[in-house]
Formats: structure tokens, sequence, C-alpha cells
């Protein structure tokens, strides 16, 4: 692939739209660039590997907060997964009718629910992962080592930012 990588036609369009407006255009393009390539990522991961599990991208990343940190609280799993409570309980649905995860109440308050990983649902994430890094590889491999780590680093920037 070539290094030099032209704007593409949307944002070419986008530019012309926002011409005269008082914004900061390098933001625009860094943050409306960050939007499209986490949608084409989440799409492109659903269509080569997840679909073969009956798994959505959100459905995976709940999977694998469970597999790495174990049961959750129904509403700190939705925060560390990144999707909404109410997204969450759809998502669980589907990963108890896939074997993958249960739901249980919580020993200390029974209005609240902890999520756990099925040992099913901890295989399965075992299976996955392995290609999931591997499609990875594949979406960075026209990003040296150095540009890797900075995206990393910068992205990580972004987030703290928001955070904050």
């Amino acid at each position: 692939m070539s290094r030099e990588v032209a704007l593409t036609r949307e944002e070419r369009e986008a530019r012309a739209r926002v011409e005269g407006l008082d914004i900061d255009i390098d933001a625009f393009a860094a943050v409306s660039n960050v939007f499209r390539v986490a949608n084409a990522v989440r799409n492109y991961m659903e269509r080569n590997l997840l679909a073969e599990y009956r798994l959505s991208f959100s459905g995976f990343t709940v999977l694998w907060v469970l597999w790495v940190w174990g049961p959750k609280e129904s509403n700190v799993l939705a925060e560390e997964s990144g999707i909404s409570k109410s997204t969450l309980t759809g998502v669980v649905k589907t990963l108890e009718g896939l074997g993958f995860a249960i739901r249980r109440p919580h020993a200390a308050d029974g209005r609240r629910v902890l999520v756990e990983a099925t040992e099913t649902g901890m295989a399965t994430v075992r299976e996955i992962f392995p290609r999931f890094n591997a499609l990875e590889g594949e979406i960075t491999r026209d990003l040296s080592t150095a540009e890797k780590e900075e995206l990393a680093r910068a992205l990580r920037v972004m987030l703290h930012t928001v955070e904050a």
C-alpha cells in the first residue's frame, strides 16, 4: 500500500460542507476518522470471525471483559464494555442463550445482578482470541511497529481527555 493516503471522497465532501465555519479541521478529521475506523473494524470482525460464533462485536467485548476480569455487576460490566445498560441486557440474554454466560443475583443485594462467563464462554474466547488478533494484525499490517505504538498512545491520550 502507498504510504501516502489521500483524503477519501467522504472526507473531501465533509470538508467542503464545513468550509467557512469556524472549526478546527484537524480535530474534525481526527475524530471523524476514529468513528469511521471503529465502525469499519467492528463490521470487519463481525463478518470475518464473530458471526461464525453467532456473536456481535458487543457480545464478544462483554465476553472478553468477563474472561479477563471475571464476574461483574451488570452496571460495571456495561461501563467496562462500552455499552449502555439497556444494550447489555440484550447482549447478556444472547450470551446466555449461547451458553456463554449466566446471570445470578448479587450475594449482598438481590436487586443487583452479577454476570459471569461459563466454562463454555471462557473456552470460546480462548478459541476466538488468537484469530481475532490475527485479524487485528491484518488491519494494521501497513503500519510500522512504531506507528502502531504511536497510534495506541494517541488514542489513549484522547480517551483520557474524554474521561477527565
